[in-house]
Parts: C-alpha cells; sequence; structure tokens
C-alpha cells in the first residue's frame, strides 16, 4: 500500500499545529508508525534515527531519590547487569491490540482496575518490558489520561498528557506487533529501540527512552507532550534483536 507524500503529511500527527496528546509517547507514536507503513519503499528511511533528545525539564531529566535507591514499588528484584543479548523466553498476552510479554519475575507486577501495567524490574529485561507494554497500552486511545498519569516521567510533558483531551484512534486497517528490539541501559536510564512489523510486511523501529522513578520504569516524553523521537522505516530486522509474540 502507498500513499502520497502530501496526504502522508497531512494525516501525520507530528505535522500538526498545537500536537499535545494524552500520552503522546505512546498512541501518537503508533500514528505516527501507521502512516510510516503506509509510505512507499524507501522514504522515512534514508537516515539513521539520532539518538533521543532529553527533555530540558529537570524534573523530568533527573531521577527520584526512589530511582537512586533502586527498589522496586512492587517488591521486584533488581541486578547489576546492564546489557541484555539475547531474547528473553516470556509469556505473552493480548493488551488492546498488541502482544506484551509478561513474567511474574520482572513485570507487570501491578494490574489495575484501568487494566493499568506497571512495575517493572530494575534490570535490562524489565525496561524491555516496560516499554513493550507501554507501547501495548497505547493501541487501546481509552487508556491515554490513565497511562499519562501512571506510566509518564514527572515533568511538563506528564502533566500536558493528563489534560489533554482523548485522541480518536486512527483509522486504519495497519496492525503493528513488535518484531525485535535494542535495549541501551543505565541503572537510572534505558534507552528501549523496538522494530515493530505491520500485518502488511512493513518494518518500522522507534526508541523510547525510560527513567526509573519512584520505583518503576517511566516512559518520557518532550515538555510539550510530543514523543522525543519520530518512527522510521527499517528495510529488515539487521542489528536488532528478534523477538515477538504474535
Amino acid at each position: 500500500m502507498s500513499q502520497s507524500t502530501e496526504s502522508t503529511t497531512e494525516s501525520n500527527p507530528f505535522t500538526r499545529p498545537g500536537f499535545i496528546i494524552a500520552a503522546a509517547l505512546v498512541v501518537a507514536l503508533i500514528a505516527a508508525t501507521v502512516v510510516i507503513f503506509l509510505l512507499p519503499e524507501g522514504q522515512g528511511n534514508a537516515q539513521p534515527a539520532p539518538a533521543p533528545a532529553e527533555s530540558s525539564s529537570p524534573a523530568t531529566a533527573s531521577p527520584s531519590p526512589s530511582a537512586e535507591a533502586g527498589k522496586s514499588v512492587c517488591g521486584l528484584p533488581s541486578s547489576s547487569e546492564t546489557a541484555l543479548g539475547s531474547a528473553p523466553e516470556t509469556t505473552w498476552e493480548l493488551v488492546g491490540t498488541m502482544a506484551a510479554p509478561t513474567d511474574p519475575k520482572i513485570g507487570p507486577g501491578k494490574i489495575d482496575g484501568q487494566g493499568i501495567r506497571s512495575c517493572f524490574a530494575h534490570t535490562p529485561t524489565g525496561a524491555l518490558y516496560a516499554a513493550v507494554n507501554l507501547w501495548a497500552l497505547g493501541s487501546d486511545p481509552s487508556k491515554e489520561q490513565a497511562i499519562a498519569e501512571h506510566l509518564a516521567a514527572k515533568g511538563p510533558g506528564r502533566d500536558a498528557g493528563m489534560k489533554a483531551p482523548q485522541t480518536a484512534a486512527p483509522a486504519s486497517s495497519v496492525k503493528v506487533q513488535i518484531a525485535g528490539f535494542n535495549v541501551s541501559y543505565t541503572a537510572n536510564k534505558a534507552v528501549v529501540e523496538l522494530a515493530f512489523k505491520a500485518n502488511t510486511g512493513a518494518l518500522a523501529s522507534v526508541r523510547t527512552t525510560l527513567l526509573w522513578q519512584d520505583g518503576d520504569w517511566k516512559g518520557v516524553v518532550a515538555d510539550n507532550g510530543a514523543p522525543l523521537e519520530e518512527p522510521r522505516q527499517v528495510p529488515d530486522l539487521s542489528g536488532f534483536i528478534p523477538w515477538s509474540g504474535a
């Protein structure tokens, strides 16, 4: 399937003035990923994705005291590991329209009455699980404000997400699933690059930045509530560790 550059631009939420939505890290990126999947082959992947920008907000950029302690809010174990070189074995559950990993020793350790999945281990694998579950929750637009409240890192971006009106789901038959990953990790910060595969066969990737705050991994958004990075097309899974549940 293809789409003209003009129509793609019009439907891409990142090009709209005043773009601020709840849980922008999740729902907006899924909408933009759908747009990427509809681009003609070769568009959107000419340049490597830049490293994610840091928010200028001190509240967002700085770990909380509980982050320094490293203790999980629900008692999940931590480790001194800083790398994840192979795909973890896991159980997958359908969350919204996306398969998400779950493990009693990694997370989610908490699932509230709204279905918000939180509390992941203070490990590289825990960060990976947190990122994928965040994306999976974002496939359900009704959870936007709850995601912003409970899963976004503290700062102006989180505040904007909690106040923004609910966003309509992208009008597309394109569905995406996790296909692979890379994790860059330090004790209080992780950058998880996920590869997504659409039911059309197209591939795209995007980086999600997470901070360890208040005993859990929290997703980072820019101060205006927008994502730190747009998705990009990728030709294949070269450079990614293959991993999928659907």
